[in-house]
């Protein structure tokens, strides 16, 4: 008996990453080009008026793959990584939350419960998502970066650098310490953002399903619209934590990020900590509609036929 339940539990937790892998690569593919303006706009905000004056510029000057979407083999990389750590670990993490609130099921859990459990799966997948959204936005940030480097050595030329050659360049320069810097944030940001995230995603199947009806049954498009309420809660209470990741990423800080987010209130004002939360609310309400789609139905998928 206890050989099954140990079995089925190993089952659960590949289906649950499998779904999160899959869920990861398409949400890159739907918001990788309002992403790289987000991260443009959070760490060289005086360079662009605006969201569509930041997407025009990057697609004159860069085109669709080195412009729009710049990153995204490290997006996909981190995507899947930090999506297939995050629900594998949600789903375990809603079985350690059932035992402390005495619930037989995980469908039983509170909203309060769901949440929790999304906080804990967050610290986990921290630690997968830093070095690779680390290389992600300093790849998005490259021409700014070298326009800023032209005003103290004139003659720099711009010069695409590919995912693999700026993480061996971060290490022969940092080491292994190097790819985690900003951790510290990323906490910050993912383990109360998660918090949110995944109480806005499960409050909201709550509120659309109906009487007698199971949560997993509420259909695609109201999975989709329950996914997208999660993804702009996350975003609007975690914004300035991002601002301050990206920052320390793509400059490289070694200032904590106390220091980094007083220093931007102190120079920039309040309003820089929110800089890029227009398409980063845009980017997010298609991003996460199709991670949950994707997670959900092919967890069910994968569960009808092993």
């Amino acid at each position: 008996m206890r050989g099954s339940t140990e079995s089925g539990g190993l089952k659960t937790g590949v289906i649950d990453f499998t779904a999160g892998s899959l869920g990861g690569v398409a949400l890159v593919y739907v918001s990788q080009p309002l992403d790289t303006c987000k991260v443009k706009m959070q760490t060289f905000p005086t360079f662009y008026r605006g969201m569509i004056h930041c997407l025009i510029e990057t697609f004159r000057k860069d085109g669709i793959w080195r412009g729009l979407y710049a990153g995204s083999i490290p997006a996909v990389v981190a995507n899947v990584a930090e999506n297939s750590v995050l629900f594998a670990g949600y789903g375990a993490c809603q079985k350690l939350v059932a035992v402390v609130e005495k619930k037989d099921n995980i469908k039983d859990l509170s909203l309060i419960g769901n949440a929790t459990a999304g906080f804990l799966a967050a610290f986990f997948s921290s630690f997968t998502l830093c070095p690779t959204e680390l290389v992600k936005c300093k790849l998005q940030a490259l021409r700014e970066m070298h326009n800023q480097q032209k005003t103290t050595q004139p003659d720099a030329k711009l010069s695409h650098i590919s995912p693999y050659r700026l993480t061996r360049d971060i290490l022969r320069k940092e080491g292994i310490p190097g790819l985690f810097r900003g951790l510290t944030s990323t906490f910050a940001r993912e383990m109360p953002g998660y918090f949110f995230f995944f109480g806005g995603y499960e409050g909201a199947r709550q509120l659309m399903t109906k009487p007698g009806q199971s949560k997993d049954d509420i259909g695609p498009l109201r999975t989709m619209a329950a996914g997208a309420f999660g993804g702009v809660v996350l975003w609007t209470v975690i914004f300035p934590a991002d601002v301050i990741k990206s920052r320390i990423q793509v400059a490289s800080l070694r200032t904590s990020m106390t220091q980094v987010g007083l220093q931007i209130y102190r120079t920039e004002g309040l309003l820089a900590l929110y800089n890029g939360l227009l398409p980063s609310v845009i980017r997010t309400i298609p991003a996460t509609a199709v991670l949950f789609l994707v997670y959900e139905y092919s967890k069910k998928l994968m569960t009808e036929l092993f």
